[in-house]
Parts: structure tokens; sequence; C-alpha cells
């Protein structure tokens, strides 16, 4: 993929958040996408018609991320109320809340088969919990953080969870082994490669940290952008070619991933760009800000 394919061009901005937007994200196929913010409320949308198509309200804090299943049906989402909503796509209806964590809940993540959620908290907490059951209570907790808990990624046998406290932790629930690598600098946000190979980490030093899942090794750094009091998002582009993140400046940076050199970088938003989402298969984009604004990127 050329620097030239990389998608630059602003073809749709997504207003309706009344305050600042933290997280903006694709659903599995990129023909939707889900935001949430400061205003407690969760939208989806069309981003390529531009067009706002439902709001689903019940929080009572800010919702800092969100997360919908496979077959868009169902969506999870957390905040600054402590508690993990369950919600139901097409009603807008709150299905279940779960309850446990004693602070905020940073991020949350659906299983491949939609049937766990698992939360990372303010806490220093990972709980799993189990939407088909009525219990409210969490199946697991993983408490061995010694900070808060910013980030989580799944696969189909281990929870990843990335910390203030510095690291890159993997549980692996089969066997209940957990593997911790200490990057050294608090890590805000964890993202996995298409391939499953590599986890990318934002660290509040101002640097994205790429490590090998297999062996832990630090493959590349990426640097340029401003990453120091936010919660930034960060993710990898479907070739995996480039590593793409937000700055605090408003700008947008895109690495390459083997040489780390800033193969692009523009003005994206007026203010911090919270949240990057790349589109599953085409060369596109959406980025939010605390500016109130989702935008929607092409090449």
């Amino acid at each position: 993929m050329s620097v030239a394919d990389l998608p630059r061009k602003e073809v749709n901005e997504l207003k309706g958040h009344e305050g600042a937007v933290l997280a903006a994200r694709f659903n599995s196929d990129g023909n939707y996408c889900l935001s949430c913010g400061k205003d407690r409320t969760i939208r989806l949308w069309n981003p390529y018609r531009g067009i706002h198509i439902k709001t689903y309200k019940s929080h009572g804090r800010e919702v800092r991320d969100v997360h919908v299943t496979l077959d868009n049906s169902k969506l999870c989402s957390c905040g600054g109320d402590r508690q993990i909503f369950y919600w139901d796509v097409a009603t807008g209806r709150v299905i279940r809340k779960f309850r446990g964590h004693d602070s905020e809940v940073n991020a949350v993540k659906f299983n491949e088969h939609a049937s766990i959620v698992v939360s990372a908290g303010y806490d220093q907490s990972l709980r799993a919990w189990d939407c088909r059951s009525h219990s409210t209570e969490p199946i697991q907790i993983i408490d061995t953080f010694s900070d808060s808990v910013m980030s989580v990624c799944l696969t189909k046998t281990e929870i990843i969870g990335g910390s203030v406290d510095g690291t890159v932790r993997t549980f692996d629930i089969r066997v209940g082994r957990e593997i911790s690598d200490d990057l050294g600098q608090p890590v805000n946000c964890i993202s996995m490669s298409n391939d499953g190979n590599c986890i990318l980490a934002s660290c509040l030093d101002s640097t994205l940290r790429l490590l090998d899942r297999s062996t832990g090794e630090l493959l590349q750094e990426y640097k340029g952008h401003t990453c120091k009091s936010f919660k930034l998002d960060c993710c990898l582009t479907n070739t995996d070619a480039h590593v793409t993140c937000g700055s605090e400046d408003g700008f947008i940076y895109f690495w390459d991933l083997v040489d780390a050199s800033v193969a692009s970088r523009f003005r994206a938003h007026s203010s911090v760009v919270t949240s990057v989402s790349y589109h599953p298969s085409e060369s596109c984009m959406i980025s939010s800000s605390v500016d109130g604004t989702i935008r929607v990127w092409k090449s």
C-alpha cells in the first residue's frame, strides 16, 4: 500500500454529540460506525451518507468506549458511571447492566461469539461478564495490575490488557497463565495487528511501541505525535502496512510499519484526536475529537 492510498481526504463530518467525542468505531463490516462521548450518549451512524441513525441513552456519566457484535445485533458500552451496559441495537433497549467495577470503566470488548464482554477499569482490574447469564456478577476478575487498566484486546484464548502501570499483560484463559511485558511507560491504548502477531501500544511518553506477541520483543517505536495526558486510540491499517494514531494537537499520523518513518501527517481536528478506527477492507478511516466531531477520511 503506497502513501498515496492513505485516507487523508475528508469526505464527511458527523455532527450531533454535545461536547467531546471519546471514541468512534467501525462495525465489523465497515458499513456503519458507533461513537460515544461526554454527552453520555452512544450514536449509530452511516458514515458515508453522513446520516445519524439512532441514539442510545442510559448512561449517567460520560461514555468512554463502545463495541458492537459481529452480527450487529448487540452492543456494549462503559464509562464514568462504573457500569457496563449491554444493549439491543435495533430497539435501543438496555438488556443488562453489569456492576462490579469500583470506579470508572475505560474500555469494553466482546469476544468472538458475543457471549462474553470484558471490561478494563480504573480500579486496576479486567472483568469478564457472561451476556447469556442473568447474573450481574463477573465470571472472572483479573486484578494483577498495579494501576488503571486502559485498554483490552481479545483473541480466541486470551485476554490482553494495557495499563498505566506500564505493562501489557496477556492472560491465557485455558491454562490460567499470565505473561507480562513491561514497557516502562504508561500504556493508554493497545491494538492488535490484523495478522494477530503483534500488539501496538500507545504510551504516554508520546511513543507507540510495537511488540511481538510470541516473544514480547520490542520490534519498533513510532514518534512525532503528542500523547501525554489523553487516552488516544492507535491502530494498524487493514493491510498492516502502516500504523496510525491521533495526536493531542489535532493531527493524525501515519507511520511506515517497518522503518517507523512518518508516511503522512495532517490536521484532522481543531482539538485532541481521541480515536481512530480503520475500515476492515477499504482505504477509509474515521476519527473523533474533543472538538465534538467525527470525521470520515478516504484516499
